[in-house]
């Protein structure tokens, strides 16, 4: 049997000098002795797994709001697709592949439904109280609000998981406001973990916008990361466009994106002479980084997303009901706080009106606001 002792050796005898280690870990914020078989980081991500809010992921939106079809990606299989592709650059780049897909699992945990237009208007309403960002709610779910052990607060993980998750930063993730070295890099597996996020969500929501009609095939095979997917799949450009095609595009893709990423992060790793997770943090600039080119590919290929796919009147229009709903969540449940379920009430006990609202609104999955709203709103339906 392996213990936790011999993991943490093969730590130290494979993973690259500027990896973190389990065994160096900087500890957590309560007293928590470790187990015999697992590692810190291995519990971590297992905590995660077993959250409620984990869970609640498989109900929210990505792009689609789940009413729309059960095809298209959800926040919960967006975050498998993203540990799947932060798993592959940790193990090629000698990272710590469980502290990567911890972090990965978690960086979408404070989501509210409706995807980025949910967290907008979320945002919006709370702007007298200090506003929503869902990275910040992340943390406070793994910190404060998941209650599932006797002794302490949330789940208690190690300082470099709660790192990895105020420091996850892309185009749509914003950092959260944290004391965790603010004049510091985040650790080489913090930085994995947004790019493969943003990976992640550059091919998927392209083949769902494929599949669902919203991006026409002549144009997204106009982008550069599209071309080379298509030329190295063997796809050719007068080819006709249909599911097989969209398939080995979409896999080539994530192929090319991620190739380009490890062989560029390689370099630079190289480069800079990082021979420790101090060094990482020490460095002026994140390490892990597309090329030139792949940079600018992937800012087209965003660029082409969001004017395309983001904005097309088919999204914005549900996108704007889903706006609507919470709303009238919110100023319903400011109105008049005690229509609040009683176990929200004292679960938030303590917290302001505006706080205990939000954090309710945000832990909804699309359905259940849905149906939230129209307990509240049509007096046919049963409250």
């Amino acid at each position: 049997m392996r213990t936790r002792e011999e993991l943490e050796r093969l730590e130290a005898l494979t993973l690259a000098p500027f990896a973190c280690r389990s065994a160096e870990s900087r500890g957590r914020a309560y007293p928590d002795s470790e187990k015999p078989y697992r590692t810190a980081f291995q519990r971590d991500r297992e905590r995660v797994v077993h959250t409620t809010a984990w869970r609640r992921l498989q109900g929210k939106t990505q792009v689609f709001v789940v009413t729309e079809g059960d095809y298209y990606r959800t926040r919960i299989t967006h975050t498998l697709e993203v540990a799947q592709i932060g798993r592959t650059i940790a193990r090629t780049l000698g990272a710590n592949e469980d502290l990567v897909e911890g972090i990965c699992l978690a960086h979408d945990l404070g989501h509210p439904p409706f995807g980025h237009s949910g967290e907008g208007t979320l945002n919006e309403l709370m702007s007298d109280f200090g506003g929503f960002n869902h990275n910040q709610h992340s943390f406070r779910v793994v910190t404060e609000l998941e209650s599932r052990y006797p002794d302490f607060p949330g789940l208690n993980l190690t300082y470099e998981m709660r790192e990895g998750i105020v420091k996850h930063e892309t185009d749509y993730d914003v950092v959260a406001e944290h004391d965790y070295e603010t004049d510091k890099r985040g650790s080489i597996e913090s930085q994995i973990a947004c790019y493969a996020d943003e990976l992640a969500y550059n091919a998927h929501d392209t083949d769902d916008g494929l599949r669902a009609g919203l991006l026409d095939w002549d144009e997204v095979l106009g982008q550069g990361w599209i071309q080379r997917a298509a030329a190295e799949a063997g796809v050719p450009p007068d080819a006709p466009f249909g599911d097989m095609v969209r398939h080995r595009t979409i896999r080539r893709l994530i192929n090319v994106m991620v190739g380009d990423l490890l062989t560029q992060s390689s370099s630079n790793l190289t480069g800079a002479g990082v021979e420790s997770v101090a060094d990482v943090r020490r460095h002026p600039v994140n390490l892990i980084a597309f090329s030139a080119q792949g940079s600018a590919m992937n800012t087209e290929l965003k660029s082409f997303l969001y004017a395309r796919m983001y904005r097309h009147p088919r999204v914005l229009r549900m996108h704007n009901k889903a706006g609507r709903v919470l709303r009238d969540l919110f100023t319903a449940f400011m109105d008049e706080p005690a229509m609040l379920p009683a176990s929200t009430q004292e679960k938030y006990a303590g917290l302001s009106t505006a706080q205990r609202v939000c954090y309710y609104i945000a832990g909804m999955t699309d359905r259940f606001a849905l149906d939230e709203h129209a307990r509240l709103f049509d007096p046919r339906e049963r409250v």
